[in-house]
């Protein structure tokens, strides 16, 4: 057995083993490369080569988004934000049978879209939600099942920073700009579909509906959460139309977000002092995994792991649909026990080469892996986002885990949707001439 092939187990045992240790992500990643670098030793420089890809991994300009993106987010959970859009949700859907189950879905929706974060949708949007749908009768079982889900969606239509993150892992092929236009659809079809699945428990439970808004209250609604909203556009709308980069439209994200926060009189000066420190500790997190996930997918690229497995689908698996539902399978298996952020980076290099062989464009590969991996996070045992959201409904896991198994089954459908026809994802770019 040679010694490269000695590296490679050694990499994957000693990661899984510190996985199923409960040691954290990062720390497992890069104790994992370090233990296979030492047995390359003779061919590198030494172990600094692990500190200078670390370093290096994170020297990216684009990068810097993703700590303003996630500054912005806190300055939003923390404001008023998520009340006016959850208001505003309110008084377009209430009326309809699961009317509240609707607003929770909607307003995850906007909050994640603006927050770019699943996270911050899942706490802002489900504190709320939670109470006043058991009020009327729902479980806090379903709330958290509907509240979990649905923040996914945040990830998808954007701004988001795990398709910065894909962009960069991507190697260029994949711009920001035409990553953002592309997660809208998508985004928008897996919140339909959790709706649909939504409407057949409310219409075979009997749940009551709400008062219909009038055109004047939907109106004031509006109208109250219109500067909030309005911020998609100056975001999003500023990278498609090439006025700024994503880097700079998320430095616009954060002033934007604190003078509306100022404004509202939401939060005061002194209220910035706690998000910075809330943001920054998020950020460590962030960067520190990225740090880790470079050096790792470098010493990939180093064995040559995403040749050998290329060439394994290719020979084994002659047919593009088959190689596609395989990738898919195991990125689902991924997602179990893996964060976004690592899992992207890590995998992005070794499946990237096989689906643009097959003819997959890289802008549609990412939607799909993103996808992938929004059904991971709702998943135990990591299921970072399945945490929060049963936290913030007061349930345990256990509790959620049987009503949410519907809602995921949904969330495979739309990937397979998404992972197959890939003008749900293409049609935006192609149609902004992105692509």
């Amino acid at each position: 057995m040679s010694i490269e092939v000695i590296s490679i187990i050694v990499l994957f045992v000693s990661f899984f083993s510190l996985l199923l240790l409960k040691v954290p992500v990062a720390y497992s990643i890069g104790i994992a490369t370090t233990l296979s670098l030492l047995l390359n030793i003779d061919k590198l420089p030494g172990l600094t080569t692990i500190a200078q890809r670390m370093t290096t991994g994170i020297d990216s300009f684009a990068l810097l988004a993703i700590p303003f993106f996630i500054l912005a987010g806190d300055i939003m959970k923390r404001g008023g934000i998520a009340t006016r859009l959850i208001n505003f949700a309110k008084s377009l859907v209430s009326s309809l049978p699961g009317g509240l189950a609707y607003v929770n879905i909607l307003a995850s929706m906007l909050f994640g879209a603006i927050s770019g974060s699943a996270l911050a949708a899942a706490s802002a949007i489900g504190s709320i939600m939670t109470d006043r749908m058991e009020e009327e009768g729902y479980p806090r079982t379903l709330s958290a099942s509907v509240n979990i889900t649905a923040s996914t969606t945040g990830l998808l239509i954007p701004p988001s920073n795990i398709l910065i993150v894909y962009a960069l892992a991507s190697g260029g092929t994949a711009s920001v700009a035409a990553l953002f236009i592309a997660g809208y659809l998508p985004g928008i079809l897996l919140g339909f579909a959790i709706m649909g699945y939504v409407a057949f428990i409310a219409i075979s439970k009997g749940y009551t509906k709400g008062k219909r808004a009038t055109f004047f209250e939907v109106w004031t609604f509006f109208r109250k959460a219109f500067f909030s909203l309005l911020l998609l556009v100056i975001v999003v709308g500023g990278i498609v139309a090439g006025i700024f980069t994503a880097t700079e439209a998320s430095v616009i994200a954060v002033l934007y977000a604190a003078i509306l926060a100022l404004v509202y009189g939401d939060m005061k000066v002194k209220d910035f002092s706690g998000v910075l420190l809330s943001s920054a500790k998020t950020t460590a997190v962030v960067m520190f995994l990225i740090c880790t996930s470079m050096a790792m997918s470098w010493l990939f690229s180093f064995e040559g792991i995403p040749e050998m497995i290329s060439a394994f689908l290719l020979e084994s698996l002659n047919n593009k649909f088959a190689i596609f539902l395989a990738i898919n399978i195991i990125l689902l298996v991924i997602g179990t026990f893996m964060d976004m952020t690592p899992a992207v980076l890590i995998f992005t290099p070794i499946f990237l080469p096989v689906v643009t062989t097959l003819g997959m464009d890289p802008v549609h590969f990412g939607i799909v892996i993103v996808l992938n991996l929004c059904i991971g996070i709702c998943t135990p045992p990591v299921g970072t986002l399945l945490f929060v959201g049963s936290g913030v409904a007061k349930v345990s896991v256990t509790q959620v885990i049987r009503p949410l198994l519907p809602f995921l089954l949904i969330m495979v459908i739309v990937l397979m949707f998404i992972s197959f026809i890939p003008e749900i994802s293409m049609f935006l770019p192609n149609l902004f001439g992105l692509k």
